[in-house]
C-alpha cells in the first residue's frame, strides 16, 4: 500500500510532537537542576556539533545563498531557536508541564490569524473547522470536560512566558517560506548556529550570577534528549512538513501535544488514563483528518500544495 506524501508528513508531525511533549516535561523535570537559558544554550551547541559532520559540505556548497538571505535566516534563528526556546524553558521553571502543553496548543489558532495578517492566506472552512475541532479536543483533555476548571484557570509569571513562546513559535511557522531556497541541513545549521550565538551570552549572564548545573545521570540524559530529538530530529521534520502541507496545518499538529503529555506523563509517571482523554483525542483526530481533507480539495483544485523544504524553484 502506497502512503501518500500528505499523509507521511501528518505521521512525521505525530512523532515531532512526541518528542516535544518529551521536551517540555524534561525542561520540567531539570527545573532546578539545569538554569533554563544555560538548557537552551547547551541544547542547541549539542545538535548544532551532532550536526555540523552532516551540515559542513552543504554549508560551503550554500553559503553565497545564504549570506544573500541572511536576513529571513537570523529572523527565524532568532525567533525558532534562540527566543522560543529560552522563553519556554524560563516559563516551565514557574508552571507545570501540563499548563505548558496546553499553552502551546494555541499556537494552531495563532498560526491562521498570523498566515491571514501577514502571508494574505484565507483559510478554508474545512481548514477553521479542523481547528475548532481540535482546539475543542485539547479543552476537554486539560480540563478533563469539567467546564468548572476552565472558570478556575489563572495564569502565573510562568505561564505568561509559555503563552509569549507560543506567539513566537507561531509566527516562526508562518515566516517559514522566507527561508532560502537551500539545502534543509544547511538551513536548519544556519538557524542552529544563531540561535547557539543567541544563547550564549544569556547563559554567560546565569554563570555569572551564579546559576549553575547540578551534575547527575540525570541531568546528563537530559541534555542528551534534548539535544538529539526534540532539536537535530524534530527541526528537520517540522520545517520540511510546513513546506509540504503550509504552516496552518503543520501548526495544527501541536494540538497533539497534550494528548502525547498524558500518555508520557502515564507511562513515566503512573499517571492514570481517564474517559475525556479517549474523547479528547477524537475530537483533535477529527479536527487533524479535516485539515487533511481540506488540503486534498485545496490540490484538486489545482491550488499548490507547496514544495518539499529544499527544493530549486
Amino acid at each position: 500500500m502506497t502512503i501518500r506524501p500528505d499523509t507521511r508528513a501528518l505521521a512525521l508531525l505525530g512523532l515531532v510532537m512526541v518528542f516535544w511533549a518529551g521536551n517540555s516535561i524534561v525542561g520540567r523535570a531539570v527545573a532546578g537542576s539545569i538554569p533554563p537559558l544555560t538548557l537552551a544554550f547547551v541544547r542547541w551547541t549539542g545538535a548544532s556539533l551532532l550536526l555540523l559532520p552532516f551540515a559542513w559540505r552543504p554549508l560551503r556548497r550554500d553559503l553565497p545563498a545564504l549570506r544573500a538571505s541572511w536576513r529571513p535566516v537570523l529572523l527565524l534563528g532568532l525567533l525558532g531557536i534562540g527566543a522560543f526556546n529560552a522563553l519556554l524553558y524560563s516559563g516551565l521553571q514557574f508552571t507545570t508541564a501540563t499548563n505548558a502543553l496546553l499553552l502551546q496548543a494555541a499556537v494552531p489558532a495563532l498560526v491562521l490569524v498570523f498566515d491571514r495578517a501577514l502571508n494574505g492566506v484565507r483559510p478554508g472552512g474545512w481548514q477553521v473547522a479542523g481547528t475548532i475541532a481540535s482546539t475543542l479536543g485539547v479543552l476537554v483533555v486539560v480540563f478533563q470536560a469539567d467546564p468548572a476548571r476552565l472558570a478556575a484557570l489563572h495564569l502565573g509569571a510562568g505561564d505568561t512566558l509559555i503563552l509569549a513562546s507560543v506567539v513566537v513559535w507561531a509566527l516562526y511557522t508562518v515566516l517559514l517560506p522566507l527561508r532560502p531556497k537551500v539545502s534543509p541541513v544547511s538551513f536548519v545549521a544556519a538557524t542552529f548556529a544563531v540561535g547557539v550565538v543567541s544563547m550564549a551570552p544569556l547563559a554567560a549572564r546565569e554563570f555569572a550570577q551564579g546559576m549553575r548545573i547540578v551534575w547527575s545521570t540525570g541531568t546528563v540524559l537530559a541534555l542528551a534528549y534534548v539535544s538529539v530529538f526534540p532539536s537535530l530530529v524534530s527541526y528537520f521534520i517540522y520545517n520540511a512538513a510546513a513546506a509540504r502541507l503550509g504552516a496552518a496545518r503543520a501548526g495544527q499538529s501541536i494540538t497533539l501535544l497534550p494528548i502525547f503529555g498524558a500518555f508520557l506523563s502515564a507511562l513515566l509517571l503512573g499517571e492514570a488514563l481517564h474517559w475525556f482523554h479517549a474523547l479528547g483525542m477524537a475530537l483533535i483526530g477529527t479536527g487533524i483528518a479535516l485539515g487533511l481533507l481540506a488540503l486534498r480539495r485545496q490540490q484538486a483544485g489545482g491550488a499548490p500544495g507547496g514544495a518539499p523544504l529544499g527544493d530549486k524553484a
